[in-house]
């Protein structure tokens, strides 16, 4: 059984064996994935030059595509072996209809993650799963097994932009302006906020429509149901001489006193009517938030907010989901954080908070954000597990990904990577021999850049002279050498003698090429340079924490 984590924490890695290892059962309070919808695209993260414009510079974030190979095939088969029978019939109807193909490895693929984040979510939990229409009708379906067909809460549909795509070019479908939320509960017991909006389209016109009434003292109000849901036996009382509702009332003997002495209930002239609460329109929190959220942009190539990460969503579409299903002080789990918009949220809204990802892009990312937002400090302020803390575990990594490997070594001296692929597929972009970069300000406003080339395996002094001739050719300010291994000798002459570079502004020298090493990044040697003007990302902008707004809980 896993020990209880008991601090923020971000995981680097696959994250079912995390899942399984780390995460007890029945310990998170809410879910939310933005899972890869196996798409068959690749998802890049654009970078933006230093002066706004696009630059050529971009990494291969995940490729979006699966396929039915040993792995999916294990999966499939260790989910046979060990899941509830119910899933396993499930998962035999679904590889009978749609076969060995892309989708079921898929399907597989979620279907193994489900049967664990069911696992570790509180009886009083809620899951939201983002998807589109690629996948979400196999989706329900397997979430409709795993988490319970009564579980269900809603299908929202959260319009995503105004939708133009294939619509403004000759094509055969219309346009895709949507994403889908695929809401769902451990039980019927699930903690839910009912959330209003005073800003959303028709505001003034729902007002007008429900809001006719008014009572002696002038407050307008509307009406609303008292009778219970489901049947209430033991709520089947009578008042003032009204009958109960068929499945009895919605509320107790001492909150229909209490509502009547507080002026709350709605008496009808007929004794055979029905008692009713008044909702008053200077009580209302704005227009109750349904399954249709066409209140929320996403985010635009222009906004603050925008880091370059494909897959990002607004701050705002979490904050509502967070707001919705959980209380301060609870933990958040996001298993495909991607650039962290949950984990941020959750933070912002004082929730505690697990965030795991496949790929040190992401985390690089997510360290970043926290810091720029929060001024969080990791190891003071938040657990990362996962990632290299010695030489050893550096040599391992290095061994299983050389790209992942190379984008963990570029976020110890905190550079932008360049070229690189990785994803499922590994591929490599070209980029001139540079693997990162840093930019640095001269007097009056001039960017130099810093040029990094990582290796993870053997190192020679032709390597050292390479890169010099790539910060010669591009006339960059200096160049570092990251290496796994030890330079030789040969190495460390190659490099001064390469010179210096002169700052102007700082009135100092440094060496034109330098050589670290892992073991010297993990001792907190940096590279020697004047400060740097930009990060490695776009920075995100500093937030307050904040009480949560909760909206209100249902009757």
């Amino acid at each position: 059984m896993p020990k209880p984590i008991t601090q923020n924490t971000l995981f680097y890695g696959d994250n079912l064996p995390i899942l399984r290892e780390h995460v007890p059962d029945e310990s998170i309070d809410l879910i939310y994935l933005d899972p890869p919808f196996n798409s068959n695209r690749s998802y890049n993260v654009l970078f933006k030059n230093e002066r706004g414009e696009e630059a050529e510079a971009q990494i291969t974030a995940f490729d979006d595509t699966w396929h039915w190979n040993t792995s999916a095939e294990r999966t499939f088969h260790e989910l046979i072996q060990n899941a509830p029978s119910h899933v396993v019939t499930m998962l035999g109807a679904l590889r009978e209809f749609v076969g060995t193909n892309q989708m079921m490895a898929y399907l597989t693929m979620m279907a193994a993650r489900l049967v664990e984040l069911h696992r570790v979510l509180k009886p009083s939990g809620s899951l939201y799963l983002h998807c589109d229409s690629t996948a979400s009708h196999y989706l329900k379906i397997v979430m409709d097994t795993i988490l319970g067909v009564q579980n269900f809460r809603n299908e929202i549909v959260w319009k995503r932009k105004t939708g133009r795509g294939e619509t403004t070019h000759k094509s055969n479908k219309f346009g895709n302006s949507t994403d889908t939320l695929l809401f769902y509960s451990k039980s019927d017991d699930n903690l839910f906020y009912s959330q209003f909006n005073f800003e959303a389209d028709g505001y003034e016109e729902y007002i007008e429509k429900f809001y006719r009434f008014t009572d002696e003292t002038g407050r307008r109000y509307r009406i609303a149901d008292l009778s219970s849901p489901s049947p209430r036996p033991n709520l089947t009382y009578e008042y003032k001489g009204y009958k109960p509702p068929s499945n009895g009332w919605a509320i107790s003997r001492e909150k229909m006193e209490q509502w009547d002495k507080e002026g709350r209930l709605y008496f009808p002239k007929s004794p055979n009517g029905r008692i009713q609460r008044k909702r008053f329109l200077d009580e209302l929190k704005g227009k109750p938030v349904q399954n249709l959220w066409d209140d929320i942009e996403m985010i635009s190539s222009q906004s603050n907010e925008r880091l370059g990460y494909p897959t990002q969503k607004p701050l705002a579409l979490l904050e509502r989901i967070i707001q919705a299903s959980s209380n301060e002080g609870d933990w958040v789990l996001d298993p495909f954080c991607g650039c962290g918009t949950a984990i941020a949220a959750a933070h912002k809204l004082n929730r505690r908070w697990i965030g795991i990802d496949i790929t040190h892009l992401s985390i690089s990312l997510m360290k970043y954000r926290l810091k720029d937002m929060f001024d969080l400090v990791e190891k003071k302020d938040y657990a990362v597990i996962g990632e290299p803390e010695d030489l050893g575990s550096a040599h391992q990594l290095a061994r299983s990904d050389r790209y992942q490997f190379q984008w963990w070594a570029l976020s110890l001296v905190q550079a932008k990577p360049l070229g690189g692929g990785g994803g499922r597929e590994g591929k490599k972009g070209s980029d001139k021999g540079v693997d990162g970069v840093l930019n640095f300000l001269e007097e009056k406003g001039q960017l130099q850049r810093v040029l990094i080339q990582v290796k993870s395996g053997h190192v020679k002094s032709g390597d050292i002279r390479d890169l010099r001739g790539v910060v010669e050719r591009e006339e960059a300010a200096l160049g570092v050498f990251v290496t796994l291994e030890a330079p030789t000798q040969e190495m460390v002459t190659e490099a001064v003698s390469a010179g210096y570079f002169t700052s102007k502004t700082w009135q100092k020298d440094y060496p034109r090429i330098q050589i670290l090493t892992v073991e010297d990044l993990l001792a907190g040697k940096g590279i020697d340079m004047p400060p740097s003007a930009y990060g490695t990302f776009k920075q995100a902008e500093k937030v307050k924490k904040q009480e949560g707004k909760q909206g209100e809980l249902p009757m």
